[in-house]
This record gives structure tokens, C-alpha cells and sequence, in this order.
């Protein structure tokens, strides 16, 4: 197990939580990524969706590796301006309606003007609705976002410079327990960008040669479906998604560890993968889970639909009340981190 600096780590968790990136409006958070890759002199490219693809050279070129994470999150975007003021949503990625029910956030226009908000439903009040208000089913057409501003007009909205397609951006509620957990919106899969980010750090600062050629694959459109379908580098052999663990009732995940997927909505990983991830986490003494998750897919499974001819596997620290306000532990990403890199230095499958 490498010596991990946690305060370092952390910093990085915070940075990349509380830059807001839903799918489809990602520009921040790849800016952050490229100036941290700039920053170690990593060369990387961006392909035509935006994707960042970062590599490491190795003593073998010619057989190389694609590890990645996508820094792609849930959010919502503007449908319609109401005749009252207020405005219709519509989500990007799957998420329960309650969870971002009474949550803030920021209305960004498409010239960067940002708005602040909360998203509530069309009957929000128990002294007004009653149990109207309790029995009202959480679905789009009953959720609406209600701006801080003076605005009771359709009127009132577009003289702010507001669209529809404007994005939305959830407020993450970025927290550091003294107990070791991390609780926020997006762990998934921001929590795997930041371990991507220590593993590059970590192995270009302690000039460590790698066995063979490494990328590093920034998604971001992961949580719509498509994210690793292209621009994975045509001599990998072997793709590790990066993502996250499940836990819940009759799941063997767990937030202390790096849960290795089994098999997802996609189909099973490569056994013999799955079993090397095992033995490296067997000889670095790496705390993990298997486990199955039936409505889940990954860049992996984006990939392999797309065609390409892989070796596949899926890891990650297990992630609470995902899609959600979610929540993980410390030691569960470390133990990711840990398997991360000792995979990067470990011989060909």
C-alpha cells in the first residue's frame, strides 16, 4: 500500500465536488482536469466530445491500458417558463424526484449569468395544500424551480436572459465528517476522478516506470449512457472503469472498501480480471467487496457496446443512497486508490 497524503486527497475531493459538471455542460471541471494535467507536464488530448485522455508512457507500448472515471453528474436543465415565474425541468441522468426535492442550486445562462434557486414542487406548502401537498407524486410535471428573484411572469424570467436548455446545477453539500465519511451529491463518479487525479500525481512525482502505457480517459457523458463509446487509445487491451460500490439491503458492497463489480445490467466482467483485481488486493492487503449491481452500467459497458474488443473490469469505493445525497468513507477510497495503483504497476492480464 503507497503512503497517501489524505489532506492532499481531500483537497482534490473538494475541488472537483464543488465544480458543477452535469452532463452535457462540463467546460469547468475539464478546464480543472487539464490544468492539474498541465501542471505534472502529462500530455493528453480531448477528443471531439470532450472527453480528456491523458497517458502515461510505459516500458510497453504496444500493449497498453485505458483506466477511467467520468466527471459527468446529474443536474437538470430548463423546459419551460411558466406563466407565474417559475420554471419547468427537465433531469439529466436518473434520479429519484424527491431526492432533489427542496434542493438549491444555479440557473446558468448560455452567457454564463448564474441565478440561484430552489427546486420544490407545485405544492410545497402543508398550511396551504394540505395533504395535497404530501400525496403529490414526485414526477417532472409536479417539479418546478423557483428562482430568488422578483419574478412572477414569464416575462419577468426572459428579461433575466433565460432560456429553456439553460442547465441546472444541483448544490453538492460537500462534507468531511471527523469520522472519515464524505458526503455529497456526485461521489459518483467524482470520487473516482480524484483518485484517477492522486494515481497521475503520484506516479509522475515519484518518477515511477510503468510496465506498460497507461491512459488515464475522462468522461463526460457517462450518467447518459455514451461516455466511454469512442476515443478509448486502439492499442488497449485491458480497460478498468473506475466508478463506484452499491451498498444496500442484500448488496455485499461496502463504504470502507473497493468493491469490484462481478456483473452489472451490462452482463458479467472478464473473470480472469476479476481475479487478478482480487490477487492484487490479496498481496497489497486491500480491504474489498465483490459484488453484483442489476441497474448499473460503466464506461466499460459504454465501451464494449461500442465495439471495441476488451478486457474489462469495474471498481469502486462503495457509494450510499447513490443517485442521491450521497455518502462513502475515506477508507474506502483509499482502498480504491491503493488497488488503482497497484494495478497500474502489476504485469499484463
Amino acid at each position: 500500500m503507497i503512503n497517501i497524503e489524505i489532506d492532499k486527497l481531500k483537497i482534490l475531493l473538494e475541488d472537483i465536488l464543488t465544480t458543477p459538471s452535469p452532463s452535457g455542460c462540463t467546460y469547468k471541471v475539464t478546464e480543472y482536469i487539464k490544468n492539474f494535467l498541465k501542471n505534472l507536464n502529462i500530455s493528453y488530448y480531448e477528443d471531439n466530445k470532450g472527453s480528456i485522455i491523458a497517458s502515461i508512457e510505459g516500458e510497453n507500448n504496444l500493449y497498453q491500458r485505458t483506466l477511467s472515471a467520468h466527471v459527468d453528474t446529474l443536474g437538470a436543465m430548463v423546459k419551460n417558463i411558466k406563466s407565474n415565474g417559475r420554471i419547468g425541468i427537465t433531469q439529466i441522468g436518473g434520479y429519484m424526484f424527491e431526492s432533489v426535492e427542496c434542493e438549491n442550486c444555479i440557473l446558468e445562462t448560455q452567457d454564463g449569468k448564474n441565478y440561484s434557486g430552489t427546486i420544490y414542487t407545485t405544492k410545497p406548502s402543508v398550511h396551504i395544500h394540505g395533504a395535497d401537498a404530501r400525496d403529490l407524486k414526485r414526477n417532472q410535471a409536479n417539479m418546478e424551480l423557483v428562482l430568488d428573484e422578483r419574478a412572477s411572469s414569464r416575462e419577468d424570467i426572459e428579461k433575466l436572459g433565460i432560456d429553456i436548455g439553460d442547465f441546472i446545477f444541483l448544490d453538492p453539500r460537500t462534507r468531511f465528517t471527523d469520522t472519515g465519511f464524505v458526503k455529497s451529491r456526485h461521489l459518483d463518479d467524482k470520487a473516482s476522478a480524484a483518485i484517477l487525479l492522486y494515481a497521475v500525481d503520484h506516479i509522475v512525482k515519484n518518477n515511477i516506470k510503468l510496465p506498460y502505457t497507461t491512459n488515464f480517459y475522462f468522461s463526460i457523458y457517462e450518467e447518459v449512457g455514451h461516455g466511454a463509446s469512442s476515443s478509448i487509445p486502439e492499442n488497449t487491451k485491458e480497460f478498468l472503469a473506475i466508478d463506484m460500490g452499491a451498498p444496500g439491503d442484500e448488496q455485499n458492497s461496502s463504504e470502507y472498501h473497493v468493491c469490484i463489480c462481478a456483473k452489472d445490467s451490462s452482463g458479467p466482467y472478464d473473470l480472469c480480471f476479476r481475479k487478478k483485481l482480487i490477487k492484487l488486493c490479496h498481496e497489497n492487503n486491500i480491504d474489498y467487496k465483490v459484488d453484483i449491481y442489476p441497474f448499473y452500467g460503466s464506461d466499460a459497458s459504454a465501451a464494449l457496446r461500442a465495439g471495441y474488443d476488451l478486457k474489462t473490469a469495474l471498481i469502486g469505493t462503495g457509494v450510499y443512497a447513490s443517485h442521491s445525497y450521497e455518502r462513502t468513507h475515506m477508507d474506502g477510497i483509499i482502498n480504491t486508490l491503493n488497488l488503482t495503483i497497484s494495478y497500474c504497476l502489476s504485469d499484463k492480464l
